[in-house]
């Protein structure tokens, strides 16, 4: 099982490390963006899919053709469902109608006059909170978008996250990387000009067996299944 991190462990660790006192106040400064850095290293490189989220409630208004949502609400949009009957706001007591992705330019081209409205077909984002659809919407439609998300950043009053539970040998390395920068350790003219290329060197060890892992979870892995890759199996899968 694997032992995870907690705000205190993980402070009292990165502090035995750089060999720095907890109390430090330039290290108490530094630590929130070295976890900001980590974590967000590690969101982009695995796509977790414990970032994966659907959030409802958006309207899709009669005679228009955007959706709006707050700026950051998602990261990465994948999905947007139009749900029927109109007027419905739970997916789960309509019915899903996915939209296709497409661009902005095609919806301008083919539905870009709001003169004849029909049943949405098609999507494409313009920014991180605004989509477009086409045709212009013919009712007003509750929408469920899919995509992912920043969960909360590991801090004193968030002390556990899914990368400190679940990574934590992840999560050290990387922090580490962002360490080393404060402790003028980055490059070659520093004390120490090894100490960053040695915790990105882990950082990208332990990476593979992570994405490995994560594929799996998603039937990403060798012909689209939830198995690791087998150096044995003929045919390979």
């Amino acid at each position: 099982m694997t032992t995870g991190l907690t705000y205190s462990t993980y402070k009292t660790q990165i502090a035995t490390m750089a060999v720095v006192e907890e109390t430090n106040a330039d290290f108490l400064i530094v630590l929130p963006q070295a976890i900001t850095y980590a974590e967000n290293r590690i969101y982009r490189d695995l796509d977790l899919l414990q970032t994966s989220t659907a959030v409802t409630g958006y309207q899709l208004a009669s005679g228009t053709r955007t959706i709006t949502v707050p700026a950051g609400t998602l990261v990465v949009s994948e999905q947007i469902n139009v749900i029927t009957p109109a007027g419905t706001s739970d997916p789960d007591t309509g019915v899903r109608n996915a939209l296709l992705p497409a661009t902005k330019e095609f919806l301008d081209n083919v539905y870009g006059s709001s003169s004849a409205t029909g049943f949405p077909k098609y999507f494409a984002p313009f920014n991180d909170n605004l989509f477009y659809v086409g045709p212009f919407a013919d009712d007003t439609y509750y929408v469920e978008i899919v995509g992912t998300q920043r969960p909360a950043s590991l801090s004193d009053s968030n002390t556990t996250t899914f990368i400190s539970d679940y990574l934590p040998d992840l999560f050290i390395m990387a922090s580490m990387v962002y360490i080393s920068a404060y402790q003028r350790n980055f490059g070659r003219q520093s004390d120490d000009p090894a100490m960053a290329q040695s915790y990105e060197g882990q950082y990208q060890t332990l990476l593979k067996g992570a994405l490995s892992e994560e594929v799996r979870k998603k039937f990403e892995a060798s012909a689209w299944s939830s198995q690791s890759p087998s150096p044995l199996a003929t045919p390979t899968r």
